[in-house]
């Protein structure tokens, strides 16, 4: 694996194979040194320009965490806002000689340009409203830990799946995994022929009780130039998940920031059946992971834990 731009780049073999190196650095992550020394003397470069709490300081705790150089860009404190292109940003970077490049950005297709652009491991952090492939990685690990396994499993995506990078790539994790998906929302905020990814469309939530799994999308306001529902407050009436709705046998996600009584009711986000705190949890091992594979995966020990009372005496 050369890049991480899309979840296609990944087999069910190599889901499984970040995931059980995700799951030895939470070992780490549990100790009093967290650091392992396998990207020691390796830069890598976080470049976002768009605003992110989670997916930006868990790629930059993965960093530090692998012993590398980290440099991390906004797009608001750089060179963009003088009108300098993605590509002449890119050269800029390349010419520091980095190991791996992260980028998010607002438009789709931005990661796969820059993968052309420089010989750097690219990882899409997220473009436009294509894919956030690190966002499914993180949540089949949650996941994983929580069940088990996905076979058999009966997953509901709901709300706006239209304007969700993290729903795409979640079909396509959750289904390679052996999951069945079914996604819910009003009719304009599911995309036309979505179907093809391999999941199924309801327009109600009258068969939500089926569910093992509700994993609940953010009505994203910022990337909504029309009127795709009524209001707000009869899109919550309709599809926001509380613990009336949530049966007693399911578990509760989602990819955050919440918008608290929208998508989400209080009780609900605050009941034991959010995962939604474990997901947070998860982001940095699982991008320590696919920063380890990317960069020492192939020529690296089984292991990379064996390697941390090194990293200790340094």
């Amino acid at each position: 694996m050369k890049h991480l731009l899309s979840i296609d780049d990944l087999d069910r073999a190599g889901i499984e194979r970040v995931l059980d190196r995700a799951a030895s650095f939470a070992e780490v992550a549990g100790r009093e040194i967290k650091k392992v020394p396998a990207l020691r003397g390796r830069t890598v470069v976080n470049l976002f320009y768009e605003a992110s709490t989670r997916t930006s300081s868990s790629f930059e705790l993965a960093a530090k965490r692998l012993s590398a150089d980290l440099v991390s860009i906004r797009a608001a404190s750089s060179s963009v806002t003088k009108g300098e292109s993605l590509k002449d940003t890119i050269a800029t970077l390349t010419a520091y000689d980095p190991a791996a490049i992260v980028i998010r950005s607002p438009h789709a297709g931005a990661a796969q340009l820059v993968a052309g652009w420089t010989d750097a491991a690219v990882v899409n952090a997220g473009d436009g409203k294509h894919e956030h492939p690190t966002q499914a990685l993180l949540d089949v690990f949650t996941l994983r830990q929580k069940l088990g396994s996905l076979d058999g499993v009966k997953i509901w995506i709901v709300g706006d799946v239209l304007h969700s990078r993290v729903a795409r790539s979640d079909i396509l994790a959750f289904t390679r995994m052996g999951a069945h998906v079914t996604l819910s929302g009003p009719p304009t905020l599911i995309p036309r022929g979505i179907e093809a990814l391999g999941c199924d469309v309801e327009p109600t939530l009258d068969r939500l009780p089926e569910a093992d799994v509700v994993y609940v999308l953010r009505m994203q306001h910022e990337r909504m130039k029309e009127a795709y529902v009524p209001s707000l407050r009869e899109y919550a009436m309709r599809y926001q998940i509380d613990t009336n709705r949530l049966q007693p046998h399911q578990v509760l996600m989602h990819p955050g920031p919440v918008n608290r009584g929208v998508e989400l009711s209080g009780d609900a986000i605050d009941s034991p059946q959010a995962l939604i705190g474990q997901q947070v949890e998860a982001g940095v091992v699982v991008r320590m992971a696919v920063l380890y594979e990317l960069l020492a995966g192939a020529g690296a020990a089984k292991s990379p834990i064996g390697s941390v009372e090194t990293a200790v005496a340094a």
